[in-house]
Parts: C-alpha cells; sequence; structure tokens
C-alpha cells in the first residue's frame, strides 16, 4: 500500500515569506538554476500545492489565473506553474499529489487548465488526462498579436465545461518573459 501524501493548498498571500523562499529554492534546484526571476512571477499570485517530507518542501505546483482567447471567447484558464519535485524524490506519487490538488482548483474556479510543458514533463502530463494543443499559438503582446511558433507542441489543455477545438487558434494573454 502507497502512504498517503498530503498535500497543502494555499493562496500566495497565505504563505509565509520563508514558505516562499523555500518553493524558489526549491525550484532553483529542481530546474537546475533554469528558474528566472520572471518564471518566479508567473508562478505567484494563485494558490499554491506544498507537498512536505520531514518538514522540508520536497514538492510544489500553482496555478495561476490568465486570460485564453479561443473559438471568438476570452477564457478564463487555471494555468499551471513551477511544476517540480525534488530529484531524489522523483517517481514516488509526489508529482501526481500535487497535480490532483491543482487539477481539483482548475475543476472548480476555471474554464479549463493549461501549461507549457517540456517533453519530459510531456508524457506525465497526457497520462493525467491532460490533451496536447494542436493549432497554432500566438500572444497578445503591447505590439500586437504575434505567433508563437516555437511553443506549438508544448502546450497543454485540461479541458473543463468550455468546448474547445484542439487544432484552432489559442492565444495567451502577455506577460513578461515566456509567455507561455
Amino acid at each position: 500500500m502507497k502512504p498517503v501524501i498530503e498535500v497543502r493548498t494555499a493562496h500566495t498571500s497565505a504563505l509565509k515569506p520563508a514558505d516562499l523562499a523555500e518553493a524558489r529554492a526549491l525550484l532553483h534546484g529542481v530546474f537546475d538554476g533554469d528558474f528566472s526571476d520572471e518564471d518566479w512571477e508567473h508562478t505567484i499570485g494563485g494558490v499554491h500545492a506544498l507537498v512536505h517530507e520531514g518538514g522540508e518542501l520536497v514538492g510544489h505546483a500553482s496555478v495561476v489565473q490568465r486570460r485564453l482567447v479561443h473559438g471568438g471567447r476570452a477564457l478564463r484558464t487555471g494555468y499551471v506553474e513551477g511544476v517540480g519535485v525534488r530529484e531524489d524524490l522523483r517517481r514516488r506519487g509526489y508529482g501526481g499529489a500535487l497535480m490532483a490538488a491543482i487539477e481539483d482548483v482548475v475543476a472548480s474556479a476555471y474554464d479549463l487548465g493549461a501549461l507549457s510543458a517540456s517533453e519530459v514533463g510531456a508524457l506525465f502530463y497526457l497520462s493525467r488526462g491532460w490533451r496536447q494543443w494542436r493549432g497554432p499559438a500566438s500572444a497578445l503582446t503591447p505590439r500586437g498579436v504575434v505567433r508563437t511558433e516555437e511553443e506549438e507542441g508544448g502546450i497543454y489543455v485540461l479541458p473543463g465545461a468550455v468546448e474547445l477545438d484542439l487544432d484552432g487558434d489559442l492565444m495567451c494573454d502577455w506577460r513578461d518573459g515566456d509567455v507561455w
């Protein structure tokens, strides 16, 4: 029998500065130092899922609100950010427990979920019911709509109550750093 993994969820505003610093340090390590200030900025302002082992943070994920435009509608989207489990503790169910908590938030508060995944992470998300976006992607930037071809194939959605055409156009709102 697998041990029960306890996931704590909390809005950024309910976390102490030390909690946020610990989460940022964890993600910096998980991504081998390739976790920028913009990446951190994208991770905060929503609901965090946190897993501790022995009093130490070992896994994190968050969901923040964004607007994606599809089919002529601006959709309230739970955008998943900062998903990571300490390397020595992977494949023990922590990632699945974190995503289950985040997916519950998405299902109860948003029209759909979305995220940008690496090739390595894609199989994990697909196994959880996330769907690869096959259509063209773009961003609404300060200079207008700009196609984001380099991101195509790496965008995944968790369908909700809104009908989606996975081969249609998908546009995200603007933000500094990686727009997807």
